[in-house]
């Protein structure tokens, strides 16, 4: 009774409880914030993530204007229904060099965060064009126009330099390239050596949408179809298992 009592005081008096309630924003606070200087030291390293390539990273622009997140969350959790519908639970490290990352609780369409591979980009084209003659419940709106939206990398060097400034490891090599490596990801009878010797070997390389000319859906199916593919999962471990 006495901790009540102590307790009913502060609850009566608008000055105490404005300066205790300021104290435990204030410690909560701290305790959230602390860790984020400490973002190096508390993401796990992960052999096979990367940057972007230019061609992904227009593509994840495209996704981010378009409020794809806003139905798609891109975090599955360490769950048994969310690991066997999805996935491998999503590390910290495959968000690493997005920046804002795309994790979120909202689900009106499935989680994307394994999506890359596991349809055709024919499929791809076909939801986005229209999503019910694939999916006759989904309620996603149409995203046909973005075939017909044509793009150049215009600003592409400097998009590149823009995210090595907050951390992205894109090279002086990576930015000079940057308007050839985008031409060069969905031209299959191109020079692409020099795209997949900056970036990876296992660069999608191919005509995305299926037609002339590099649009929007080139752009967006690309970023679709590298999520959740850059990690080997068949042979990582975790740090705490070793």
């Amino acid at each position: 009774m006495a901790l009540l009592d102590k307790h009913s005081v502060i609850e009566k008096n608008a000055t105490l409880l404005l300066i205790f309630s300021f104290a435990v924003v204030t410690v909560g606070g701290i305790v959230e914030i602390a860790p984020l200087f400490y973002l190096e030291n508390t993401i796990e390293k992960v052999e096979g993530v990367r940057p972007y390539t230019p061609l992904e990273l227009t593509g994840r622009d495209i996704y981010v204007r378009e409020g794809c997140y806003v139905c798609h969350s891109q975090m599955i959790r360490p769950m048994r229904d969310e690991v066997e519908r999805y996935g491998h639970y999503s590390l910290a490290a495959e968000s690493m060099y997005d920046h804002p990352f795309q994790w979120g609780s909202k689900r009106t369409g499935p989680d994307l965060a394994r999506v890359g591979n596991r349809y055709s980009d024919a499929w791809h084209v076909d939801h986005l064009t229209n999503p019910q003659s694939v999916v006759p419940e989904s309620v996603m709106p149409k995203y046909g126009f973005l075939s017909n939206r044509m793009i150049a990398p215009e600003y592409i060097e400097d998009r590149l330099k823009t995210d090595a400034l907050v951390g992205v490891p894109y090279t002086s090599e990576m930015i000079e390239n940057a308007k050839a490596d985008f031409a060069a990801q969905v031209d299959p009878d191109g020079d692409y050596e020099g795209l997949q010797t900056r970036y990876d070997a296992k660069v999608n390389v191919r005509n995305f949408d299926g037609k002339p000319g590099i649009s929007e859906m080139d752009a967006l199916v690309a970023y679709l179809q590298v999520l959740g593919t850059m990690v080997d999962f068949s042979t990582f471990e975790p740090v705490a298992s070793r």
